[in-house]
């Protein structure tokens, strides 16, 4: 049979050969033998190329969406691969029934989304979102691993436009959600805060129209108010009957966090960095009572996970020891990040900072106020890293480098030692290329 003829391919028929090839490929140059190649398209490339090598090199079929490119009996022609994608992890999930809880939120998301699946994994056989494939194709590609066996699917889900978060759990088709927090970041795309919300609560609206459930912390005013009439699931960082209860026990450095659950208080000691991710940590406590993990199995689980990727980290150095919270960066983490550092007991402590990235018009203002900020805090050393900050009224005391590249050359010369030192900034300023001179 010659699928590339004359018509396109349903999802039911494509179905079938997934069911019996099920590894997706999406990159010609990491072929998995055996598995569909998706032929999609980029800015700078057009999959639809290499589809001919993909089955070279060991897929078993190739999907493109250009009639030229279907040379082969193994390629099949649909009318546009990353829809089609979209599609088949759509049915795919439909297929399984399994429960799909979906996390989003400005800060926290994928911290939280690691706690709860860490949590789940206890009872459930899960599959969650790996890294930090939150997208269109994330998303999906995601979904497409879920197998006969699997009993729950945590989906992390990002947004940089309004329409997103939307678009994104039509795929996935969530029966619960929890956004994390809401704050000013990625403001280029969303124009304004009220947008951010706006976008960030479409999982909300989803889940109320599809009679799902929400887990909410009955703490936060502006998830409530937009909450609508979903079914909810409460958590707070204050006292609330409605919802499991948490607070911080110390940080100093790492989150000591107790719980009331319904037999009473339980401390929990994790590896975590920074009270803020006490609304993290919470959250995945709240999600694993709610799907019956006791609470010792969730608290052996909460103190059992070790964070990594350059979120809330502490890392030992020869000469200094390092707060490494450099994966991402916006006025409420950076703040908030600054605030838990203040609180931090060292002899010498040192704060390196990186622009907030994609920030829009209100850029400098943002920047003047982390600034503004850090002038009240107590500390030995403030380096800042980037062009928005060069733009900012800074503290004579301040050091101030245009890029890491910059920063780097200076580390290399002054060698610090000694010191506590909190990095913060966007994935984009790369301040983790620093990490090896300090």
């Amino acid at each position: 049979m010659r699928f590339f003829l004359p018509f396109f391919m349903n999802i039911t028929a494509l179905y079938r050969i997934f069911q019996n090839h099920p590894l997706i490929s999406t990159d010609s140059r990491k072929i998995e033998q055996g598995s569909l190649f998706f032929a999609l398209k980029g800015e700078n490339f057009n999959g639809n190329t290499f589809a001919l090598n993909a089955l070279e090199i060991g897929a078993s079929y190739a999907v493109v969406d250009e009639e030229e490119y279907a040379v082969d009996e193994r390629i099949i022609l649909v009318k546009n691969v990353l829809r089609t994608l979209q599609e088949l992890a759509r049915h795919h999930r439909q297929s399984l029934g399994i429960p799909v809880l979906a996390i989003t939120g400005t800060n926290g998301k994928t911290t939280t989304k690691e706690l709860i699946a860490s949590v789940l994994s206890r009872k459930y056989n899960l599959v969650y979102t790996r890294g930090n494939l939150n997208n269109h194709i994330g998303v999906p590609l995601t979904l497409l691993t879920l197998k006969s066996d699997t009993q729950m699917a945590v989906i992390e889900m990002g947004a940089n436009h309004p329409g997103e978060i939307d678009a994104l759990c039509h795929i996935a088709l969530p029966d619960f959600g929890l956004i994390t927090n809401v704050g000013s970041a990625h403001l280029e795309g969303f124009g304004s805060f009220e947008g951010v919300i706006q976008t960030k609560t479409e999982l909300y609206r989803f889940l109320e129209k599809k009679d799902g459930a929400i887990f909410i912390n009955l703490a936060n005013n502006y998830l409530k108010e937009r909450a609508g009439s979903v079914k909810k699931i409460g958590y707070s960082t204050v006292p609330d009957p409605a919802g499991l209860e948490g607070e911080v026990v110390s940080s100093n450095p790492f989150l000591i966090l107790k719980v009331l659950f319904p037999k009473g208080w339980m401390y929990i000691k994790t590896r975590l960095v920074g009270s803020y991710n006490l609304e993290n940590a919470l959250a995945a406590a709240a999600v694993g009572q709610y799907f019956g993990i006791d609470p010792l199995e969730i608290s052996m689980a909460l103190e059992g996970y070790q964070p990594d990727n350059n979120r809330s980290q502490l890392v030992d150095k020869q000469h200094n020891r390092l707060l490494m919270d450099a994966y991402n960066a916006n006025p409420s983490s950076t703040r908030a990040a600054l605030e838990n550092f203040a609180m931090l007991e060292a002899p010498k402590k040192a704060i390196i900072l990186g622009d907030m990235l994609e920030l829009g018009d209100v850029a400098p203002e943002e920047h003047q106020k982390i600034i503004d900020y850090l002038s009240t805090i107590k500390t030995d050393l403030v380096i800042l890293t980037g062009a928005q900050y060069s733009g900012c009224h800074l503290p004579a005391e301040f050091l101030h480098f245009l890029s890491a590249t910059a920063l780097a050359e200076f580390l290399g010369k002054e060698q610090l030692s000694g010191y506590l030192i909190l990095i913060k900034g966007s994935r984009g300023m790369k301040l983790e290329s620093v990490n090896h001179l300090l």
